[in-house]
């Protein structure tokens, strides 16, 4: 039986006309999700873990999380519409009266930005992930041409 997600990672990120495209996918495929330009870089600063002077926005998301002793379980990208990717945060709280899970709709470039931000597992739906078109090769020429990863 195959499994409802594919485990996947952002493969690069790069500048595109109208924001930031994020490469993301495993060995067997990778696909474009275009993000606006201060998202992608925020996403690339959480990839390199690069310091910041104050706290983003997911960096107080991640703060009222640990807050409420919340944790981030998985991200997974679920849809495609007219264009437009959709995803789901799966949360977890643990406390006195037992456990709760919550699953909560997000925009993908703020779960991607969660999700790297606390090295949490990103997924994307099985039945997308064989629909969407494979741009391994683009990534793989744009990073021969560069000399190295896209990021």
């Amino acid at each position: 039986m195959k499994s409802d997600v594919v485990p996947v990672e952002i493969r690069g990120i790069l500048p595109a006309n109208s924001g930031c495209a994020i490469f993301v996918g495993n060995d067997e495929k990778v696909f474009v999700i275009q993000v606006e330009h201060s998202m992608g870089a925020v996403i690339g600063m959480f990839l390199r873990d690069t310091p910041k002077e104050r706290p983003l926005t997911h960096d107080l998301i991640a703060s009222m999380f640990k807050g409420f002793d919340i944790n981030v379980e998985r991200v997974v990208i679920t849809d495609l519409k007219n264009s437009t990717y959709f995803a789901r945060l799966t949360l977890k709280q643990d406390n006195e009266l037992g456990q709760k899970l919550v699953e909560i709709d997000a925009r993908p470039s703020d779960c991607i930005a969660i999700a790297t931000a606390q090295k949490k597992p990103l997924f994307v739906r099985t039945r997308l992930f064989d629909q969407v078109e494979d741009m391994s090769e683009v990534l793989e020429r744009i990073n021969e041409n560069s000399g190295g990863e896209a990021d």
